[in-house]
């Protein structure tokens, strides 16, 4: 292959090109610009054809470079390529620079003007398919303008149409949801019941299994001795309790929690283990255990005796608490009777044995059908529950009847008013009362003494009043020796019956001084000074000498209750009898119908 670099090799090769090919390749490339020039009207055909002729001459002159081609072949084309770039991009550039539509050749030669014109018919039918587009694409707006306006009519009417769909479809959500939510209640409905059913059938199942374990156990206990290898919880409860009262308190202790690990909701075994961890690591201790016990576990019988290793105000509130969140937990009310019992406190009030009472009550009431027994599993302990229950109910006796531990009044008249001596069912720090159902309390006050009992100073139980008090209400609270408050207690206070009722009670006392035979060396004289006294009681006395019939009476003044005590100057409190007169029968009829016994006073 020839070497177009080679020496003079290069510049011979291109001389002998253009001698061959020079004059028919510018002739071509000549009139391919001309032909672009006139046909530039329908595209820009001069500046395709340099384009392409460029492109050529450079991959032509590639290719030789790269001895691809041999260049005594390649020449002619590379130097035709060429020639029509050259050609075709003048052509070009003079249309650009002369901003010529129809071509430089055509604005300089008439003829080719006209040439272009004749071919013309291409372009004013172009021209009438323009216009005919354009006439064309008004009709279609116009079109498209009615057709937005029916589109628009047409969006109108789907929109209402959409609207009351919508409504329809909101319509038939409602029902639907209304719907659902019947079915949802109902479905509520039946899963409450069937969970209640389960509830019910898993508290058989517990009840069952704390009876198989309570059997286990005392099946155990009559045997003796540890289990080697304790399985099942009645073991490890039965070890724990050989272990207890063996002084091996370590082992008692581990077997006590293998036993809380079965979740057992069986009272007995969680109460011991409290009382074991309360004498080893203090009632903090108890309670941290436990708390993580019953973090653990489900078994209420474990939150309960958590609930009673705090302290004394906090443990009664948990265990109210408790007691309103499980009504029937049985065991719980045992539990709280001890708060309130003599053993816990010491002393009681009034207050703490109702509390104690109550509780009880509830917890023995759980006994009928075997209610008891599901909550225990050594049923020893049980027993010993109920026996300590019924005898401090024996020991409370009534003491739930309001009736009989309510504060009473002893009204005591005198010339100058009323003494209110107050009687209380028990020791109190404190005692005030009130005239009336409103108001404040008044204060009675404390005795130069100590109370005994509380061994502080003696609340004073009386209080006067004045002589013209009316019938009211007087209102009586007291504070017990733990400072809490009772009552207040209202009591009806009626001076006419109450001066009616004192002045009974002390004739019937003192009954032997009715009648008083030849007084103060009086002889033959029969005195009833003290009927007179106290005659505002009296309606009327009938007597009778030697044991004849009550067939006399003595006459007796009326009451004054104003000065009820004095004897009016001109009533005569005794008369004569004969010295054969040896004895008198005596009858009192009081103001309030009833009669005293018949008297009889011997004379001496």
């Amino acid at each position: 292959m020839t070497d177009i670099g080679a020496g003079g090799a290069a510049p011979s090769l291109i001389k002998a090109s253009l001698s061959r090919t020079g004059k028919w390749a510018g002739s071509v490339a000549f009139i391919s610009g001309a032909v672009g020039d006139v046909l530039n009207p329908l595209a820009p055909f001069a500046a395709y054809i340099a384009l392409v002729a460029a492109i050529a001459a450079a991959i032509i002159a590639i290719a030789i470079v790269l001895r691809l081609v041999l260049a005594t072949k390649a020449l002619p084309a590379l130097l035709f390529a060429t020639s029509a770039a050259a050609v075709a991009g003048g052509v070009y550039a003079v249309q650009q620079e002369t901003n010529s539509q129809n071509g430089v050749i055509a604005s300089l030669v008439p003829a080719i003007a006209q040439l272009q014109q004749s071919m013309g018919i291409v372009s004013e039918k172009v021209a009438k398919i323009e216009q005919t587009v354009t006439q064309t694409q008004k009709t279609v707006e116009e079109v498209k303008k009615s057709t937005d306006t029916v589109a628009q009519k047409t969006d109108q009417i789907a929109s209402a149409q959409q609207q009351q769909t919508q409504q329809g479809a909101e319509t038939q959500k409602t029902v639907e949801a209304v719907k659902k939510t019947t079915e949802t209640l109902a479905a509520g409905q039946q899963q409450q019941q069937v969970q209640a059913e389960k509830l019910q059938a898993t508290t058989e199942q517990i009840a069952a299994s704390i009876d198989t374990i309570a059997k286990g156990f005392a099946q155990l206990a009559a045997q003796g001795g540890a289990i080697a290898e304790p399985k099942r919880p009645d073991e490890f409860y039965h070890n724990a309790r050989v272990y207890e009262l063996s002084g091996d308190m370590l082992n008692a202790r581990r077997s006590y929690l293998a036993f809380a690990g079965f979740d057992v909701d069986a009272i007995d075994p969680y109460t011991r283990f409290a009382t074991l961890l309360r004498v080893q690591d203090g009632k903090a201790g108890a309670r941290e255990v436990f708390g993580q016990l019953a973090d653990k576990g489900k078994a209420l019988s474990i939150k309960l005796v958590h609930i009673l290793q705090f302290e004394d105000a906090q443990r009664i509130d948990k265990l109210n608490a408790f007691i309103t969140a499980n009504p029937d937990y049985a065991p719980a009310y045992f539990l709280k009777a001890q708060e309130f019992s003599e053993d816990r406190l010491g002393s009681q009030t009034l207050a703490d044995k109702r509390n104690e009472a109550q509780a009880l009550t509830k917890f023995v009431s759980y006994e009928g059908d075997g209610g008891l027994l599901k909550y225990f599993v050594d049923q020893t302990q049980l027993a010993d529950w109920l026996d300590r229950s019924r005898s401090r109910l024996a020991a409370l006796g009534d003491v739930l009847d309001p009736a009989r531990f309510a504060p009473s009044l002893t009204p005591m008249r005198s010339n100058q008013g009323w003494s209110m001596t107050i009687s209380l069912p028990e020791p109190a720090t404190a005692i005030s009362w009130r005239l009336g159902t409103s108001g404040p309390f008044t204060d009675t006050g404390f005795l130069a003494m100590n109370d005994q009992t509380t061994g502080k100073p003696m609340a004073n139980p009386s209080f006067e009043l004045p002589d013209s008090t009316a019938a009211t209400t007087i209102g009586i609270k007291y504070l017990d020796i733990r400072g809490r408050e009772t009552g207040p207690f209202e009591i009806r206070f009626d001076p006419d019956a109450a001066l009616q009722q004192g002045d009974k009670q002390i004739l019937d006392q003192f009954w032997t001084s009715w009648i008083a035979f030849d007084s103060g060396g009086n002889h033959g004289l029969v005195y009833f000074t003290q009927m007179l006294s106290y005659r505002c009681a009296i309606k009327e006395v009938h007597y009778s000498l030697n044991g004849a019939a009550l067939d006399k009476s003595l006459e007796i003044p009326p009451c004054d209750k104003k000065d009820p005590y004095a004897i009016p100057y001109d009533a005569k409190g005794y008369f004569k009898v004969a010295d054969s007169v040896k004895s008198m029968s005596v009858q009192v009829t009081y103001t309030d119908g009833t009669k005293s016994p018949v008297r009889e006073y011997k004379r001496q």
